[in-house]
């Protein structure tokens, strides 16, 4: 790992703490829905309610071991597949749809207990140690809090196409999940949302899901905890639409949010707040 790549070491009691309240999280909303709420569609192109807990489970059974299924239909010519892990977790989907709802959801909780099982006894060497993940190599335990991320996202995706009561942000796997997206802001601000140099952006997160986030463009834009004087850019909006605007869940509404400072700035970040692959 270079330098610039440095390891990133998190608890892991602490992290699969979050991941597993995000698996619980899930099985809750699912328990008992309807079949009718179970087909509707999701934010997601393509994927039903049924599709997304599909999603989970067959990535969570590939993280145990289990190979790609095969699939009667070349998933890649998909309008909504756009890249070869898109192709991966489309040929779960297709495989889960086969299931009765009722079967998909005991399919969901057996192999998640498999993996608190196998996660649970894994050790601290294995946990630090470097693997591929979402965000690039770094350690598995960064790798677990990206899944927790996406666990977390994907129970938005599922109770907003059923209108669940909101989901509960006072526990771990919403802060790691926003642990995670905040990591991710260095290349939003800068790579996607092209602040100039010199630039101190602070994203102001509010609603219970609220945080502040520094980014401060140096040559290249990185997260810091203060700024060296007052920031040049803010943006305030709400914390779950913050989640949902770097999932590329909802279209950007600029009424929703306030800007501070260059406004053009603030304006180009939060139009490019999508990230997610």
């Amino acid at each position: 790992m270079s330098p610039a790549r440095p390891v990133t070491r998190l608890d892991k009691s602490d992290v699969l703490s979050g991941l597993f309240a995000s698996w619980d999280a899930i099985d809750q909303v699912v328990g008992d829905l309807t079949d009718t709420q179970w087909s509707q569609p999701t934010a997601l192109p393509g994927w039903t309610v049924h599709d997304v807990v599909a999603h989970v489970t067959g990535t969570e059974s590939m993280l145990q071991g289990a190979g790609p299924p095969e699939v009667d239909v070349d998933v890649s010519t998909l309008e909504h597949v756009r890249n070869d892990i898109g192709v991966l977790n489309e040929r779960w989907v297709c495989k889960l749809r086969g299931l009765s709802h009722a079967e998909l959801l005991e399919r969901f909780r057996a192999t998640t207990a498999e993996r608190r099982e196998a996660l649970t006894g894994m050790g601290e060497d294995q946990w630090h140690e470097v693997t591929m993940t979402p965000a690039g190599p770094d350690s598995y335990g960064r790798f677990m809090r990206v899944r927790t991320f996406d666990c977390f996202m994907h129970e938005l995706d599922v109770r907003d196409a059923v209108g669940a009561s909101p989901a509960d942000v006072a526990g771990p796997h919403a802060r790691l999940a926003l642990d995670e997206m905040a990591t991710s802001m260095g290349f939003v601000v800068g790579k996607l949302g092209k602040a100039p140099d010199g630039s101190r952006v602070r994203l102001e997160l509010t609603g219970p899901l609220s945080r502040t986030i520094n980014v401060a463009v140096d040559g290249r834009a990185k997260v810091v905890d203060e700024f060296d004087g007052e920031p040049t850019v803010t943006i305030a909006l709400d914390g779950l639409l913050f989640t949902r605007l770097a999932g590329g869940r909802v279209a950007v509404a600029h009424d929703a949010v306030t800007y501070g400072g260059d406004k053009a700035v603030g304006r180009r970040i939060v139009e490019h707040l999508n990230y997610v692959i």
